[in-house]
């Protein structure tokens, strides 16, 4: 499908989901048939119409390999492999459009990841507040998820939790979203793992 090319909506969301992404490969937990994507496109086919929305990030298990030197800019599942597991959407200036319940089309992104796609896990982040909301899809609708004692949430497809972090990254002081293994184990980024192999270096 032919996409229009849209501006990001902060300097922060590309960096959010471009640090979600960096501790599951750095951790080693990505495998080559999946997709895990940023404003990438996910499609549908519903009543002869397409519809395309663009989650923040998603996670896509296994998908069919795109041909040598191709680059995948959108996704549609079933008829290009497994249906999404996880969208997040980072609510940013344009608050409302990743709530919105429209049934008709071109449909609104809450709609569409419950009723059309049916994701199981849907995520909705707040960076400025810190604020997390993670809903499960049960029964055919999403519903809220309560944190562990952690403030953390289990997310079974990747066997990790998902919780908000306060700190910097990227000359960046934000909330941000990070992965704990399910022993509690912060999953780090480069610039960790990096200072904890420099203080290994100095105390042998």
């Amino acid at each position: 499908y032919i996409l229009p090319d849209e501006p990001v909506e902060s300097t922060l969301q590309p960096l959010l989901a471009a640090a979600l992404r960096e501790s599951l490969e750095l951790a080693g937990l990505i495998l080559e048939s999946m997709i895990i994507a940023s404003n990438f496109g996910l499609c549908a086919n519903v009543d002869h119409k397409i519809v395309v929305k663009a989650p923040d990030w998603v996670y896509i298990p296994s998908a069919a390999p795109v041909k040598s030197g191709e680059i995948r800019r959108s996704y549609t599942p079933h008829t290009e492999g497994c249906n999404p597991e996880i969208v997040m959407e980072f609510i940013s200036a344009t608050e409302g459009t990743e709530y919105s319940f429209n049934p008709h089309y071109p449909y609104g992104k809450w709609y569409f990841y419950e009723q059309i796609l049916k994701v199981p896990v849907y995520v909705i982040f707040h960076p400025v507040t810190g604020v997390l909301e993670v809903y499960h899809l049960i029964d055919d609708s999403y519903q809220l998820q309560k944190p562990d004692r952690n403030q953390r949430y289990w997310i079974e497809s990747l066997a990790l939790f998902l919780g908000v972090w306060i700190g910097q990254k990227a000359e960046q002081h934000s909330n941000w979203l990070r992965w704990w293994d399910p022993s509690g184990n912060l999953l780090l980024w480069g610039s960790e793992l990096v200072e904890e192999q420099r203080q290994l270096v100095e105390h042998q």
